[in-house]
């Protein structure tokens, strides 16, 4: 059976964690958080990084023990069984087929501010493309996906330094719904540092996974960070809150109001490449894990199999990419992106309780470790728990009834197949 191509370095793999968390966070998602927090935006997304750090590392240690493309599969399953292991594989495909769902939305919106298309015939085309590009094999997709990240930073450089002049200007300890929406901006947010957890399934096409994954997973996340700060800042310094929450395209709103017209046509298309760059990884990593799923056993073998010309896990892609297309009918961008937030909070808890327990019963990586213990008990790996449980309790009481009917609808589909097995 033909296997994936092992090409992917540590430079490649980190410029494509960090163009993923890039695009989605701030291209489609800060304007409605700073319709949350106010001119507190800075202090969400420091909230929403903190949270997205803990589990990070947990993540970072697991991926040097189990560097397959099963990721969060393989590590629940070593430490809990198969029926919280295809549980967590659920969690997964739906948090990659709806993540990419929201940012296909994103990207028709900014489209549609340029060409006044239909948003919901753009989203369908976006997600199109990108299954025809992930057919086409991973190293053009790297390739692809840094050059995007590269657009996409050089359009958020463009906005800071915007922002430059406006420093002071406005009171950054504003709070437009108190603390409590400070918080809530932070979970929306949150969707923004989705993607370093992604790359732990591209492990069998990384180069020396075990050493290049948790390095990636720390690195992007820094330089990610630092960037959501500053242009948290300086959007709220150029733009009054009210003004970005209300906006279809925020961050072109931004350059609009200092160069013109023709600074928001500029931006808006660089958010283009952000969007598309983010829906492309997702579902990279999404079809990456369907294929992982299906070699451990958990999926029929179907999904495992692989172009001998593309090395590609083409049936993978083709599902993976259609189920995608379903969530774009439910149209409404918060909506989506918070479903996409449970259903990554429960997959943290799940990898971060599989942590603990590989501690607690003595068994040690060679790799990276996560620091800080009391005994055998991580520390961090608890605290990504109870965070992960704190962001999920802010979450709209209608998107914690969607999420938990996706559970349900998990735990039956792995009952029937544990059935008929």
């Amino acid at each position: 059976m033909a296997e994936l191509k092992r090409s992917l370095s540590l430079l490649e793999i980190t410029l494509m964690s960090v163009g993923i968390i890039l695009g989605a966070g701030i291209y489609v998602v800060i304007g409605e958080a700073a319709g949350l927090s106010g001119n507190s935006i800075w202090l969400s997304f420091i909230i929403a990084a903190i949270v997205a750090t803990f589990t990070g590392l947990s993540y970072a240690e697991l991926s040097s023990r189990y560097p397959e493309a099963g990721a969060e599969y393989v590590y629940v399953e070593n430490a809990f069984g198969s029926q919280l292991a295809w549980l967590t594989g659920w969690l997964i495909i739906i948090a990659s087929v709806i993540g990419s769902a929201t940012v296909a939305i994103g990207f028709s919106r900014y489209f549609s501010s340029l060409f006044n298309t239909p948003l919901l015939i753009v989203s369908f085309a976006v997600l199109i493309v990108v299954g025809l590009i992930l057919l086409i094999g991973v190293q053009e997709t790297a390739s692809l996906t840094i050059l995007f990240m590269i657009i996409e930073a050089a359009g958020l450089i463009l906005v800071i330094f915007i922002g430059l002049p406006y420093l002071g200007t406005v009171d950054y300890l504003s709070m437009a719904n108190g603390f409590k929406g400070v918080i809530e901006a932070g979970v929306l947010i949150f969707f923004g540092y989705l993607g370093f957890e992604g790359i732990t399934r591209l492990a069998e096409e990384t180069e020396h996974p075990e050493k290049t994954i948790p390095k990636a997973i720390v690195y992007s996340l820094a330089i990610t960070t630092i960037f959501y700060i500053l242009v948290g800042i300086a959007a709220i310094s150029v733009i009054p809150w009210q003004e970005l929450a209300s906006a279809q395209a925020p961050l072109s709103l931004v350059a609009e109001q200092l160069l013109g017209d023709y600074s928001f046509t500029i931006l808006s298309v660089i958010a283009l490449f952000s969007t598309f760059n983010t829906a492309l990884v997702m579902l990279l990593s999404g079809s990456r894990l369907l294929y992982g799923i299906s070699k451990k056993g958990g999926l029929p073998k179907l999904f495992e199999k692989v172009s001998k010309k593309r090395q590609t896990p083409w049936i993978a892609i083709l599902a993976i990419t259609l189920f995608s297309m379903v969530f774009l009918l439910i149209e409404d961008l918060s909506t989506v992106t918070n479903l996409t937030n449970f259903a990554i909070f429960c997959v943290f808890i799940l990898v971060n309780a599989s942590l603990i327990y590989y501690r607690v019963k003595g068994k040690e990586s060679s790799g990276f470790k996560v620091p800080l213990n009391i005994g055998k008990i991580p520390l961090i790996p608890c605290l990504g728990i109870i965070t992960s449980v704190g962001m999920m309790a802010n979450l709209q009481l209608n998107v914690l009834v969607m999420g938990i009917a996706l559970l349900l609808v998990g735990l039956l589909i792995g009952y029937l197949k544990d059935r008929k097995a």
